[in-house]
């Protein structure tokens, strides 16, 4: 067998062995990017609840800054489902907007560092499996997320990124579920730049 054919029989046998609590929070993740990218606040909602299932999932998986990075996201959906109701209730309208290219420059110089850093401490300190990738992605996802809850286009070209590193990062820990969500999550994350740029120049009303 080719090892092409080793690696689809791994997937299947990982997907035939995924748990009742990751299907689950994948469904519930699904549905956050449905409703992110249809501007609805109810993505806050499901987003939320995905994440705290993670959160013991990702400690199962030897994965600890993804595990740290799912408890910021259920605070974040706190704040997110605020912010964003907030803005229906006083303007209507859930307006995209954008940041200058300097900011975004200098936080990405500020991911990296930080990355280094903590992968340096998790690999002398944990039994992490990827140092590096685990603290790039979550720094970065900090980073996307925050700009998501802010409703800042770029965050969709930032999530292209983290959810392609992502899918090889769950893939090589068994949560294949999560990985194929990931490389579903890089799709919608296209859509989600192209539909909120039309709104950026067009705000529509919050549903």
């Amino acid at each position: 067998m080719t090892d092409w054919g080793h690696a689809m029989d791994a997937l299947y046998s990982g997907l035939m062995a995924t748990s009742p609590l990751e299907a689950v929070s994948v469904a519930l993740a699904l549905a956050y990017a449905v409703l992110a990218i249809r501007r609805s606040r109810w993505c806050w909602v499901t987003g939320g609840l995905s994440s705290a299932i993670l959160i013991y999932l990702a400690l199962q998986a030897r994965l600890p800054m993804q595990a740290a990075l799912q408890v910021y996201y259920v605070v974040i959906s706190a704040y997110g489902w605020w912010y964003w109701t907030r803005e229906e209730e006083t303007q209507g309208t859930l307006v995209v907007s954008t940041w200058p290219i300097r900011w975004h420059l200098a936080t990405c110089a500020a991911v990296l560092l930080t990355s280094a850093l903590t992968a340096r401490w998790l690999a002398s300190q944990t039994e992490a499996a990827w140092p590096f990738l685990d603290s790039l992605t979550t720094w970065g996802s900090l980073y996307a997320t925050w700009l998501q809850a802010r409703v800042k286009l770029e965050n969709w070209l930032y999530w292209i990124f983290i959810d392609s590193v992502l899918s090889f990062l769950f893939g090589s820990q068994g949560l294949y579920l999560y990985a194929l969500l990931s490389v579903v999550y890089v799709g919608a994350s296209a859509v989600g730049y192209v539909r909120w740029l039309k709104t950026c120049r067009t705000p529509l009303p919050v549903s």
